[in-house]
């Protein structure tokens, strides 16, 4: 947040994930995936982390450690965000021009 108040700009500005959870937390599922996919799986994520962790502090067993250290899960997703992220540059380029883009770049 340092960064964006230093350049007097809000953060909300320039995170399409913060965009996305903001959106997801006032109801608008639509605006949230249209801002990030991955918004609304990131809060899932987050709920079930937090209720994961408890119920291992609690039961002093482990649950999905043979999951989080998956390689192959690992690789698919890095995949996809490389693949998500690529194709979202390429439309955010073509819908909008040079002037926009600068404006929006951490160079302007």
């Amino acid at each position: 947040m340092g960064f964006f108040a230093i350049r007097n700009k809000s953060a909300l500005s320039d995170c399409g994930i913060t965009k996305s959870l903001v959106y997801f937390y006032q109801g608008d599922l639509y605006k949230s995936v249209s801002y990030h996919i991955l918004g609304p799986f990131v809060i899932a994520f987050c709920w079930v982390t937090i209720i994961v962790l408890v119920t291992e502090i609690i039961t002093k067993k482990e649950y999905f450690t043979g999951l989080l250290y998956n390689k192959k899960l690992a690789y698919r997703l890095a995949y996809f965000l490389a693949i998500y992220h690529f194709v979202r540059l390429i439309l955010f380029v073509k819908n909008n021009s040079i002037d926009d883009i600068m404006h929006q770049s951490i160079w302007f």
